[in-house]
């Protein structure tokens, strides 16, 4: 592989070697010689680059392949691949043992490339050796893959030649007119129905002529068609009325033209007095130079088309004119200078109306330029109000979604409210009868020992206490669950009860809350927890671990309540 690289930079050019003049043949015949390359194109000329080393044998149709002479000895095909692979893709390499090969491209144009390499020395990294170096000679070389391949590139490229002609031919031939029917008396009775019909006239009297020209006449069939005949003629006069009204609206149309040729060429009439208006001084004097010379344009332009409408229509009125008077107009000169007296009349009122008209136009640009200025001032100012009422819009709609967020608040800051009162209320009646229940008992237990009663009659009151505080449990619980009014409750406690239950050893309320979050992500966790504290049948709260570890659980003991039943 070294001795390739070496191989490839005795081939490469030093661009840097030649800095010299183009149109100086000397020196590129030198260069040209230290390259062991023939000079092209020295005879007094710049030397013409584009061209490849002359060959000494004419290119075959296709060609693909090149015969490469030259070559050292030592030169392996890795060596020569190398070599010509920088012209392009290589198919094939066939390496002979007396210094030649044949090198077959991928494409054509890579030829081209490969025979440039054609008189350029070729050594094999830094041996001196005559096995290790060589001069090269490229050349065309015939090989039948090649030709079989130009040839069937040549017979495809003439099949889509035909067929592309076929085409045109196609397209360009004239339809073919449609099938005559033979002629017969069914035949002969439809066609009679069809000269009838106005829609159907131009078939079914092709159809008549060609039975005609054909002699399908005689004494059997003259009857008939004597009678077709005859409804063929009876659409003259119906052409004749198409033809009338076709008249009418081609008059309709000139006049309605005329018509508006006249209003168009008085919109040029006063526009050409605008801009004579301008011109005078009065107004002249007002104008830039820039200004000035647009005016003069514009004006020049729209006399010139004014010019021409007022000739197209002063036409229309000869031929209306030479219409009426049939061949008389030829006869009597006097009216053809009366029209070019009016003409001339008409232009001399048109430049006395452009003279008149130059102030007037130079007024009116200095209003627009005024009524300009005062238009902008007034865009920028309604651009500002237009961007102060955006904000003013913005700004409502947050402060009504501020609103609307703090009465959502408020209502349940409200709710919270009422549940810690109905809470506080609960826990002060618990309280006031358990103090109600201490002095119960001791009470109890004093007449006890004064009376001298047994353990049983103490236990009789234990029983009695603990059957108050349940009876007030029960009533409180309730009071409770009284408050469960709506569907979203009862279905939380159905799947807080489902997912307890599924949990034996009991949840803390984090662990609820997160599971429930997953269905209703706008509940809280204080929600599930107050839910929880209203059900005390159903739901209980432990406590486990110690000191950092403790934690509260709830447990699902709705069932436990009846099993004890």
């Amino acid at each position: 592989m070294a001795a390739a690289a070496d191989g490839l930079g005795s081939i490469a050019i030093d661009t840097t070697q030649l800095n010299m003049s183009v149109t100086d043949p000397t020196a590129w015949a030198t260069a040209m010689n230290n390259l062991g390359m023939v000079p092209v194109g020295l005879a007094g000329q710049q030397l013409v680059t584009d061209l490849p080393p002359p060959s000494t044998r004419e290119r075959p149709p296709g060609c693909k392949t090149v015969f490469v002479g030259g070559l050292p000895e030592n030169a392996t095909e890795e060596i020569i691949q190398e070599v010509f692979e920088q012209c392009g893709d290589i198919t094939a390499i066939r390496k002979s043992k007396k210094n030649f090969c044949h090198i077959r491209f991928a494409e054509e144009f890579m030829v081209d490339k490969a025979i440039y390499l054609s008189g350029y020395r070729m050594r094999l990294g830094s041996s001196t050796d005559k096995k290790d170096s060589g001069r090269l000679h490229v050349d065309f070389a015939q090989a039948r893959d090649d030709f079989y391949e130009w040839e069937c590139k040549q017979r495809m490229l003439a099949r889509e030649e035909r067929h592309r002609r076929k085409m045109e031919e196609d397209r360009l031939r004239p339809p073919s007119p449609p099938a005559i029917m033979h002629y017969s008396e069914h035949e002969a009775a439809l066609l009679a129905e069809k000269l009838k019909d106005d829609s159907k006239f131009s078939e079914a009297i092709t159809v008549l002529l060609t039975w005609i020209e054909r002699g399908e006449v005689n004494r059997r069939s003259a009857n008939q068609f004597y009678s077709m005949v005859q409804s063929a003629n009876s659409h003259v006069r119906r052409l004749m009325n198409e033809k009338a009204a076709h008249e009418q609206e081609m008059e309709q149309a000139k006049e309605s033209f005329k018509n508006a040729l006249t209003g168009i060429l008085t919109q040029f009439e006063q526009i050409v007095a605008v801009f004579n208006a301008s011109t005078r001084q009065k107004a002249w004097d007002h104008f830039s130079k820039a200004q000035r010379k647009n005016i003069d344009i514009w004006r020049k332009h729209s006399e010139e088309l004014r010019n021409a409408h007022s000739e197209q229509l002063m036409g229309i009125r000869r031929e209306e004119e030479m219409e009426m008077s049939d061949d008389d107009s030829g006869d009597n000169p006097s009216k053809k200078l009366r029209v070019d007296e009016s003409a001339l009349a008409a232009q001399a009122y048109a430049l006395k109306e452009e003279n008149d008209s130059l102030r007037w136009q130079l007024d009116a640009y200095r209003n627009e330029v005024e009524l300009l200025k005062q238009e902008k001032g007034q865009l920028f100012r309604t651009e500002e109000s237009l961007t102060k009422d955006q904000q003013l819009q913005f700004l409502q709609q947050t402060m009504q979604g501020m609103q609307q967020q703090l009465l959502s608040i408020q209502e349940e800051l409200n709710n919270k409210k009422s549940e810690l009162e109905q809470a506080k209320e609960e826990q002060t009646h618990t309280q006031a009868v358990l103090k109600v229940l201490q002095e119960q008992l001791k009470s109890a237990k004093e007449l006890a020992e004064i009376n001298g009663h047994d353990e049983s009659q103490a236990n009789e009151v234990n029983v009695l206490t603990v059957a108050l505080v349940n009876q007030d449990r029960e009533k409180n619980s309730e009071k409770r669950s009284q408050g469960l009014k709506s569907e979203k409750e009862a279905l939380l406690i159905g799947i807080i009860s489902t997912f307890l239950h599924v949990h034996p050893f009991g949840a803390n309320i984090e662990y609820l809350w997160s599971y429930m979050q997953q269905l209703d992500s706008r509940i809280s966790a204080n929600e599930i927890e107050m839910l929880l504290m209203r059900l005390p049948r159903m739901f209980k709260q432990e406590f486990t671990g110690v000191g950092a570890t403790l934690e509260k659980r709830w447990k699902f003991c709705a069932f436990e309540g009846i099993k004890t039943i």
